[in-house]
């Protein structure tokens, strides 16, 4: 289990996607592979708004753990599923073998209505925490993020709703990606603070071209540090000179938390395998 591996030893662990386009799919399986030719500690294999991919998730965890016999972790996220829609995935999971999830809340789909989202029979990542486990034997893990999240108004209040999800059942956290990591640094303070005990993993996200900026980095509402903006400056019009720089940056993100003592790193590697080897090497 991924919660005992977090307890034992300092972890490397990986987050994959399904891909978009379904002729694409075959592909997954290589890139999980691949991943796992890497012997990182577990892997994630992320879900769709609404659920919109949560067969392609079941069968890509499965063949991770499955096959590759590395531990596996599916996302799950409850903005666009009833309790028996949970029910019927949580099903399609045990049919599998798979028994750890990370619990989310989950972006709202573009073509959900106000009333339906309003009308949400779980609300927040917690109350999913609290159904898994009162219905499922299932290990859970929560999201955390160290700038707060986008929608919540304080730090204080989003440490807060992570608490209740420490205390709904969450036996370790992953954040979301972060570009300085004295907000970690901060954040790690402030959860301590509040009572969280359990394992937290550092999210890593490798910005490696310029247009990640304007996609992945601001919809997660992470800061960009003067340093990372005069990288882009310096290296953004050339894609082989910013994907250098992007993975060096990254490598010394994982460094210097090491170095401060964090354990556990969760890269996020956009099913780039090359890269995620070139970052490796980097740390090692």
């Amino acid at each position: 289990m991924i919660s005992e591996l977090l307890k034992q030893k300092e972890t490397m662990s990986f987050e994959m996607y399904p891909p978009k386009k379904e002729d694409e799919f075959e592909k997954a399986f290589e890139v999980a592979k691949k991943l796992g030719d890497l012997k990182p500690d577990y892997i994630s294999v992320t879900y769709g708004a609404g659920g919109s991919k949560s067969k392609k998730t079941v069968e890509i965890t499965s063949f991770i753990q499955n096959e590759l016999h590395i531990e596996a972790l599916a996302h799950l996220t409850c903005v666009g599923n009833s309790k028996k829609d949970i029910d019927e995935i949580v099903e399609s999971f045990k049919a599998e073998g798979i028994n750890q999830v990370l619990a989310l809340r989950g972006d709202r789909p573009r073509d959900m209505s106000d009333e339906q989202f309003n009308s949400r029979e779980l609300i927040h990542a917690s109350d999913l925490i609290t159904y898994l486990k009162s219905t499922t034997d299932f290990s859970c893990a929560g999201a955390c993020y160290p700038e707060k999240h986008f929608e919540c108004f304080s730090k204080e209040t989003d440490v807060a709703n992570l608490k209740l999800k420490q205390d709904a059942g969450a036996e370790y956290f992953i954040s979301q990606l972060f570009l300085d990591n004295d907000y970690y640094y901060d954040f790690l303070d402030r959860a301590a603070r509040k009572g969280i005990t359990v394992p937290i993993c550092a999210g890593i996200m490798p910005v490696i071209s310029a247009n990640q900026l304007g996609t992945t980095v601001s919809l997660s509402g992470s800061s960009i540090p003067k340093a990372f903006s005069d990288l882009i400056a310096k290296y953004g019009d050339n894609a082989d000179d910013m994907r250098k720089a992007g993975i060096d940056y990254a490598a010394r993100q994982i460094i210097d938390l090491r170095q401060n003592g964090v354990k556990h790193i969760h890269l996020y590697c956009m099913n780039r395998p090359k890269m995620t080897a070139e970052i490796l090497e980097a740390i090692k």
